[in-house]
């Protein structure tokens, strides 16, 4: 498999998810819907290792934007950058959460807030790999 990756372009649509989500989970946006539908509040929010937790995050992001550079591979525009995001996060990774909230018992609103913000980020991610060539 030959395929040209831009690894400047995966590092800047890992860096915008990143930064998509710490909007979408503040209190701007999604943060108390979710927190109460997660079931967690601050003190558990609090407890953890927060340079772990966001590192890890991080580190998701950008294996996310990769794997999504090699499958726009070299068709690189911006309109196939945002279908083939937007495809990934409609059609395998909000659908993947949804069958796992039905199994889990968890709620809807709770599923749309974590399955748009991934539909959200994939889309901006593929925009930027698809344009950036």
């Amino acid at each position: 498999m030959d395929v040209s990756i831009n690894y400047l372009a995966v590092a800047v649509a890992a860096a915008l998810a990143f930064a998509i989500g710490g909007l979408w989970y503040s209190p701007i946006l999604f943060a108390r819907a979710w927190m109460r539908e997660a079931g967690v509040d601050e003190a558990r929010l609090q407890g953890g290792n927060m340079a772990k937790i966001f590192g890890l995050a991080f580190l998701g992001s950008v294996v996310m934007a990769l794997n999504l550079a090699f499958f726009i591979g070299d068709k690189g525009t911006l309109a196939f950058g945002l279908f083939a995001g937007a495809a990934a996060g409609i059609g395998w990774v909000a659908m993947a959460l949804a069958i796992i909230y039905l199994f889990e018992r968890r709620s809807m609103k709770l599923w749309l807030i974590n399955g748009a913000y991934q539909v959200l980020i994939l889309t901006v991610m593929g925009g930027v790999i698809g344009a950036w060539r």
